[in-house]
């Protein structure tokens, strides 16, 4: 035999080998224009309650299957088309339906691990307050709005549990987040504001003129599989249980609360339409500007209210008489009626020390036994 025939049979075995390996994979990739070589990349699970896997990403493609929220999904390969990103998938169904998702409607595995180990940050501590987002906003990795840090988007409506939050000093950005070019409005004064402004010069600073908030909230699975992460704070609209709402002072808004006289481990309300009257411990905030070391308070004030089942009335069972400086978790524990609750307040000499009340009830009346030397942590009240 010569070398050239040789040579070809060796080319040709070279070949036949490459082609096994690859399978009709390769060969579909090549057909189908696909922008990475097909091939288990990643899973993905589904976060909208229902999406559509289709036949391409081209605007006439028609449906194959319908998928559900936290389904899981294998994803194969991805495409952007006209700006839209897509996915290649294959469904978990008898037939392994494979085909074409739009990505806003899963979430994949790399992102739902991150999402995951933000969750293991407040695995131990209870909720502080509840939310609902009034417009749709991006669910994201951290407090800033770097497009790097978007998990995905939630709807508008969604509802949450708030286990802490953070100001970031005011940026320009727009109202609402990921609004429409056309409906973006900056925050930028105009020249009459910024006169305004310097006439009111003497006046205390406020808190949410200098600052935007950023809510770090847990998710339930019925909502999204993804479990935690952050949501811009002009999103949110706190959901203030409606028995205790009324008692907001214009110039103090409730920030924390906790229900005193359930075991439940729901405690902020989470979902409920009607809120049955109760007992309850309540951490209020005036918008004013009160950093220390560049640190903002999470809350200024205390108030412990209870509800007279006889009387069906509110009676205020404790508060603080002059402001705090108190900072996030609130911890509510203890049976029926005989609860504790604690959180950290600022002594005048610098240091957090963590101050625990115990709340009792006294024949037909609630009570409270605060620390003894509580007073120390109390200043004249805001203006």
């Amino acid at each position: 035999m010569s070398n050239s025939i040789k040579q070809r049979s060796i080319v040709c075995f070279l070949a036949a080998v490459l082609f096994l390996q690859s399978g009709c994979g390769l060969i579909e990739s090549t057909i189908g224009g696909v922008s990475n070589v097909i091939g288990l990349t990643d899973t993905a699970t589904v976060i909208s309650k229902t999406a559509e896997i289709r036949t391409s990403y081209a605007v006439v493609a028609a449906d194959l299957l319908e998928v559900k929220r936290g389904e899981k999904l294998d994803k194969l390969d991805e495409m952007t088309f006209e700006k839209v990103l897509w996915y290649r998938v294959r469904a978990h169904d008898e037939a392994a339906t494979e085909g074409w998702i739009e990505a806003q409607h899963v979430i994949t595995n790399e992102v739902l691990e991150k999402s995951k180990k933000l969750a293991e940050e407040f695995q131990n501590l209870p909720p502080q307050a509840a939310g609902q987002l009034r417009a749709a906003s991006n669910l994201r990795l951290a407090p800033d709005m770097a497009p790097e840090n978007v998990l995905f988007k939630l709807g508008n409506g969604s509802t949450f549990e708030i286990m802490t939050w953070r100001f970031v000093p005011k940026q320009e950005v727009p109202d609402v987040d990921d609004a429409a070019k056309g409906d973006q409005k900056q925050r930028k004064r105009t020249k009459n504001e910024e006169i305004e402004a310097a006439k009111e010069a003497n006046e205390p600073e406020k808190l949410d003129e200098k600052y935007d908030i950023w809510y770090q909230v847990k998710m339930d699975p019925s909502i999204s599989p993804a479990p935690a992460g952050w949501l811009f704070g002009r999103q949110v609209e706190l959901q203030v249980p409606s028995d205790i709402v009324f008692f907001q002072q214009n110039n103090r808004k409730f920030v924390t609360w906790q229900r005193l006289d359930t075991d439940l481990a729901d405690k902020v309300g989470l979902n409920e339409k009607v809120g049955s009257p109760g007992n309850g411990v309540i951490l209020p905030r005036t918008n004013q500007v009160k950093a220390i070391d560049g640190v903002e308070p999470d809350f200024d004030g205390i108030l412990v209210l209870a509800f007279d089942k006889y009387d069906q009335s509110f009676y205020t069972v404790w508060r603080t008489s002059g402001d705090v400086w108190g900072t996030l978790p609130l911890k509510v524990e203890g049976q029926r009626d005989n609860k504790t609750f604690t959180l950290k307040l600022r002594h005048p000499e610098g240091r957090m020390d963590e101050k625990r009340f115990v709340v009792f009830r006294d024949k037909n009346r609630i009570k409270v036994t605060q620390p003894e030397d509580i007073a120390q942590y109390m200043q004249a009240k805001s203006r």
